[in-house]
């Protein structure tokens, strides 16, 4: 399974975690990176110290190549920038803006730079200033979402751009990889399924809330504020929604998601706090350990496309 993106990026296995607050730290990370993927370690809104905690942490469990996701919105952004030179990190992940004003910094250092993309203009805009590859993210992934599906993203991506394109958004298995790669990625962005691993650290009640999840359980919150973010239903969305029909501001409806994620994925709260999933929730039935789940996503494409030329 050699493409572009394994070349670009020293690994086995063209298969990249997700950045998720909260979920991608170092454990998973390096359990990822082991299984012959690229694992990621989701800076998130966490000051810069942590960040290298946490990829000197990643470093004892593995020799092979790992990134770090940085929200760009962060106010340590400045701050996990530098971290990644200075630690020698050799792929960063952006979301939640351009990271325009690090890449000359990254780019000297030899880092590879990936963005997430929701568009066509902003895939371009990312090549235009020096990526490496992007991340073409439809609106089944969990978290933060733009409105194009992977279906229709991927392909028109793939068409504007010269540097490599991943695929991100409802990919739960080897169908999913396969369409990916006929659609003209050269290497898919998975989130939702590492959750449920045994490697990554997060609360059981999380997992049980995706293994249980059925395929009408995916919601979207925040379409009226213009920042619009998939997770299961529960209490929570059931109440921001109520609220959002009501006309409520955005400062009250911020109020009520304040800290919610990590409500669900460290305290366990699935009725009350934000539990991010993919649609592809309701095809996830079992733990699996990374290297069970990157070797069953191989295989079941391998079973599809292996012969046909697609990874080249």
């Amino acid at each position: 399974m050699r493409t572009e993106i394994t070349e670009l990026l020293g690994i086995q296995y063209p298969i990249i975690q997700g950045g998720m607050a909260w979920v991608a730290e170092h454990h998973l990370a390096a359990g990822v990176s082991e299984a012959g993927g690229l694992g990621l370690i989701g800076a998130a809104s966490a000051p810069a110290d942590w960040v290298r905690q946490q990829i000197r942490e990643a470093r004892k469990k593995t020799e092979k190549p790992f990134g770090v996701n940085i929200m760009l919105m962060s106010p340590y952004a400045d701050e996990v920038a530098k971290v990644i030179v200075e630690e020698g990190v050799k792929v960063v992940t952006t979301g939640a803006g351009s990271p325009e004003k690090y890449m000359e910094m990254w780019k000297s250092a030899g880092v590879k730079v990936i963005p997430v993309v929701a568009s066509v203009a902003l895939a371009r805009r990312m090549e235009r200033t020096g990526a490496d590859a992007v991340v073409a993210e439809g609106s089944e992934s969990g978290g933060h979402i733009g409105e194009n599906t992977t279906m229709v993203l991927v392909p028109q991506v793939a068409d504007a751009v010269q540097i490599p394109v991943i695929a991100a958004g409802g990919i739960a298995d080897g169908r999913g990889v396969a369409a990916a790669f006929m659609l003209g990625a050269k290497g898919v962005q998975i989130g939702t399924h590492f959750v449920v691993t045994k490697e990554a650290q997060v609360h059981e009640n999380y997992k049980q809330r995706i293994l249980k999840a059925k395929d009408i359980d995916s919601c979207v919150t925040g379409r009226t504020t213009g920042h619009p973010v998939r997770a299961l239903r529960n209490q929570m969305t059931k109440e921001y929604l109520r609220m959002e029909k009501e006309g409520t501001s955005f400062e009250e409806l911020e109020l009520l998601t304040l800290g919610s994620l990590r409500k669900a994925v460290v305290e366990g709260d699935t009725v009350n706090g934000s539990v991010m999933a993919g649609q592809i929730a309701g095809m996830v039935k079992e733990e699996l350990s990374c290297q069970e789940l990157i070797e069953k996503l191989v295989k079941e494409t391998d079973a599809l496309i292996g012969g046909a030329g697609f990874y080249e």
